[in-house]
């Protein structure tokens, strides 16, 4: 059985191109499908109607479904990263061709899509028993757009 829950994300005609550019950022992904318009429509036949691919082991479906709808950052993909070069890898991947930076470790991709690209040592600095080193990082995560873990854990252990 596949995954029961699988997230949908609403391109405008880039469902394909964007599958595409996540599996050239991902190393562990694969299409799963592609399904294309036929004879009743709604789109030109032979068209992509949507696309099913994974990442990581996470199912996604892209829909081409116009541009009635655009992303927020109240839906993100969460990245957890074991060390710098993989925050750095997917960071400025998935900024490439037009992507926005944010604060706090978050970006926007060129389809719009919300990204968070996060050490996975920030969590355990921000769960620290001590509340004033928890508090450092914080506060340093906060200063950041792209997260720095060496600057983070500078910042946890008071210097």
């Amino acid at each position: 059985m596949t995954q029961k829950i699988t997230p949908c994300l609403w391109f405008d005609g880039k469902a394909e191109e964007a599958m595409n550019f996540y599996l050239s950022i991902f190393k562990n992904g694969k299409v799963v499908s592609v399904m294309r318009h036929g004879e009743a429509g709604p789109g030109p036949k032979g068209s992509v109607l949507a696309v099913t691919f994974e990442l990581e082991g996470q199912e996604f479906m892209g829909l081409n479904g116009g541009r009635h709808y655009s992303f927020t950052p109240a839906i993100s993909m969460f990245v957890k990263c074991r060390d710098q070069a993989e925050v750095d890898h997917y960071w400025e991947n998935l900024m490439a061709g037009g992507g926005k930076p944010m604060q706090c470790g978050w970006l926007t991709d060129k389809y719009g899509v919300f990204w968070q690209i996060v050490p996975t040592a920030l969590g355990e600095m921000l769960q620290d028993k001590d509340p004033a080193k928890a508090k450092r990082a914080m506060e340093a995560m906060m200063q950041m757009v792209k997260l720095d873990i060496a600057a983070l854990r500078k910042a946890h252990a008071g210097g």
